[in-house]
C-alpha cells in the first residue's frame, strides 16, 4: 500500500481529488484502500428513493442506472449530509460492461472506491460493492479491499442469460477466492443451486430482492 499527496494548489479539482487527499492505495492501479466494515444489512433502500426518504433505519445502495446516482460523484458535498442519517452505505455500483473499454471500467472500480473512502472519513459506514465486467477485472476489483469482510455484489440481470451468467458466477468465484469474505450481501436472486456451494463453505450469504422483482409481485 502507498500514498500519494493529491493536492494542486491553485488548480481546480476537477476529478474530485479530494476525496482521496488522505488514502492508502493499493495495487498496480493505486485503487483507495477502504476499511473493513461488520455490519451487516436488515433492509435496503436505492439512492434515488434515499434521498427524500425520512426512515433512516437502512443502509443506501447504488444497484440502479448510474445517471439516477451519478450526482454523487459529481456533487458528493451535497449529499453527504443526507447519506450520514442512514446506518451505512453500499459503495456505488458504477457500471462496468465488458464492451467498455478496459480503462473506463478501471475508472469506475476507482470511483466507487474513492467515494467510499471518503464517506468513511467523514463518519459513514460502508460496505464495498465488488462489480466486474469480464475476467480482466476479476482482480482489479478485490484490489483495497481486506480479506474475510462483508462485501456486496449485485446478481440482478447476470443470472438469466447463459453467456453473462457463466462470466458472473466465474467472478464471484474469482472473488471468494481472492478476498475469503465471511458475509456477502447479494442484491438480487441467489439461487441454491449456484450459491449453495459458498454456504457450505461456511460463507453467510444474505439476500435482498432487487427493486424489479419487488415491483413486480407486488403488481400481480
Amino acid at each position: 500500500m502507498s500514498e500519494i499527496n493529491s493536492a494542486r494548489n491553485g488548480c481546480r479539482d476537477v476529478f474530485n481529488a479530494f476525496l482521496v487527499s488522505n488514502a492508502k492505495y493499493a495495487g498496480e492501479f493505486e485503487i483507495p484502500c477502504i476499511e473493513p466494515c461488520k455490519e451487516i444489512p436488515e433492509r435496503m433502500i436505492v439512492f434515488s428513493k434515499a434521498i427524500a426518504n425520512k426512515d433512516y433505519e437502512q443502509w443506501v445502495h447504488f444497484y440502479e442506472d448510474d445517471y439516477l446516482f451519478e450526482r454523487l460523484w459529481n456533487h458528493p458535498r451535497k449529499y453527504l449530509p443526507i447519506l450520514k442519517k442512514f446506518q451505512g452505505v453500499i459503495l456505488p455500483d458504477f457500471s462496468l460492461y465488458r464492451d467498455m473499454p478496459l480503462i473506463m471500467q478501471l475508472w469506475n472500480i476507482y470511483r466507487s472506491r474513492a467515494i467510499g473512502h471518503w464517506l468513511q472519513e467523514n463518519g459513514v459506514k460502508v460496505i464495498p460493492n465488488i462489480r466486474f465486467g469480464d475476467q480482466r477485472t476479476y482482480n482489479t476489483c478485490c484490489i483495497a479491499i481486506e480479506k474475510q469482510s462483508v462485501i456486496s455484489i449485485g446478481s440482478h440481470g447476470n443470472l438469466k442469460n447463459r453467456s453473462d451468467r457463466e462470466i458472473f458466477l466465474k467472478g464471484v468465484d474469482e472473488i471468494i477466492k481472492t478476498l475469503e469474505p465471511r458475509v456477502i450481501i447479494v442484491y438480487g436472486s441467489a439461487p441454491d443451486k449456484y450459491f449453495k456451494k459458498y454456504k457450505d463453505a461456511g460463507i453467510r450469504i444474505v439476500q435482498f430482492d432487487s427493486d424489479f422483482a419487488t415491483s413486480h409481485r407486488a403488481g400481480v
